[in-house]
């Protein structure tokens, strides 16, 4: 390990190596961002050293492969990282969360040669900030229903320029993103394919615009925009893959993983919620008597136990069978359903632990309470979730059954 960052060599990352890498994001995290939590709810942004320092740890391309400039962890070992990323401001990995994830994982895993060349060192260095353009009003948690189009000037050449037209909302990191993943119907779905394509759009092309960053609930610091494509002209060359059906399926695909990081950062927040609760508990008296000794505060405090061991559990468990290959689709809905509606049990038990402190601005509890709100709802509602899992056990019973 080299002392300004976590580069490695090797083609993989080792129990070794990864332990370290662990140990200095968690230095980092609770030395370093914890102590300026309320300094980023504040001024909603992350102070430009925080970020400078997440560069050089390579926090920006963590799960981008090593070929290209990352550190190369596999989806074992990102989850671990998830929940040590969690324990603080949600906005700080959502700074990098979508080079790793989202869009990162779209051009790692369906990408020309020469669009990896082009864009993948740039993202792991956090040169280059991608955004991942997929929800529209009328096409969140299932892009099947997407509105924006994509049509090649030249329909009779593969090679032709294509021209982009729409809207999307809710992007992550828009308003500082120089790459925006784009998705785009070219065509209706048929017995073809599903019509879906991707584009990789920089933000600087002409008709590409971004609107003011949205006002949230939670999570200050991590932007969300509006972003319009009118009449943005892009070449062949921008077409992931270089195949007009990949959208579909790169959508799923990276949002399938991101749903398992997801999960493990709710784990992380979901214990500092309850760290943050033992130590007022501990300390904080009523009528003289440590609140920590009356049996209804102990119970709150074992249901978060049992809920951030089970979720920690079940985060590891889904990681597993993605890295093996053994369940890239049912296990990912189950822990990102599990863990996100867990830490929103967790935060409410610790606002109510902390009484009426516990609503105040000042406390961690009360932003977490706000920005785990959000778990539930992106990359997949909890909503979506159900039907993901439900839809795939009965289709493998009828496989069963049929056998």
């Amino acid at each position: 390990m080299t002392d300004t960052g976590l580069a490695i060599g090797g083609a993989e990352v080792d129990a070794e190596d990864f332990a370290e890498i662990r140990q200095t994001v968690r230095e980092f995290i609770r030395t370093r961002v914890v102590p300026r939590e309320q300094e980023i709810a504040d001024g909603d942004a992350i102070p430009e050293d925080l970020r400078q320092a997440a560069k050089e740890m390579g926090l920006f391309g963590f799960a981008i492969p090593q070929e290209w400039g990352g550190l190369g962890l596999d989806l074992a070992q990102d989850v671990e990282l998830a929940q040590e990323l969690g324990y603080t401001s949600l906005a700080l990995r959502s700074m990098f969360g979508t080079n790793n994830g989202i869009a990162g994982q779209v051009l790692v895993n369906f990408g020309t040669d020469e669009q990896k060349a082009r864009w993948l060192a740039p993202i792991a260095s956090g040169e280059v900030v991608a955004s991942f353009a997929l929800t529209e009003p009328g096409a969140g948690s299932n892009p099947a229903g997407l509105r924006t189009k994509a049509v090649r000037v030249d329909k009779t050449d593969e090679n032709s320029d294509w021209i982009v037209d729409g809207s999307k909302c809710f992007i992550t990191n828009a308003p500082l993103a120089n790459l925006f993943v784009t998705f785009a119907r070219v065509r209706p779905a048929d017995d073809e394919g599903t019509g879906i394509a991707v584009f990789l759009i920089p933000a600087a092309t002409a008709g590409v615009s971004v609107s003011e960053h949205d006002r949230k609930m939670g999570q200050e610091g991590s932007w969300t925009s509006d972003v319009h494509f009118d009449g943005v002209r892009v070449p062949a060359s921008a077409l992931v893959g270089g195949e007009v059906d990949l959208g579909y399926r790169a959508a799923m695909i990276s949002l399938a993983r991101g749903r398992v990081h997801i999960a493990g950062m709710a784990v992380g927040t979901a214990q500092r919620a309850l760290d943050e609760s033992l130590r007022h508990a501990a300390i904080t008296t009523q009528g003289g008597t440590p609140i920590g000794d009356f049996q209804l505060v102990q119970a709150m405090l074992a249901d978060m136990q049992t809920g951030v061991m089970a979720g920690r559990a079940l985060v590891r468990d889904a990681a597993a069978k993605w890295v093996s290959g053994e369940d890239r689709r049912i296990a990912p809905s189950v822990a990102k359903l599990y863990c996100t509606e867990m830490v929103g049990e967790v935060a409410d038990k610790a606002v109510q632990i902390h009484g009426g402190s516990g609503y105040m601005r000042e406390m961690p509890v009360e932003r977490i309470y706000r920005d785990v709100r959000l778990l539930r709802l992106y990359e997949g509602t909890s909503e979506i979730q159900r039907l993901i899992i439900g839809g795939g056990l009965i289709r493998e019973a009828k496989k069963h059954a049929a056998s």
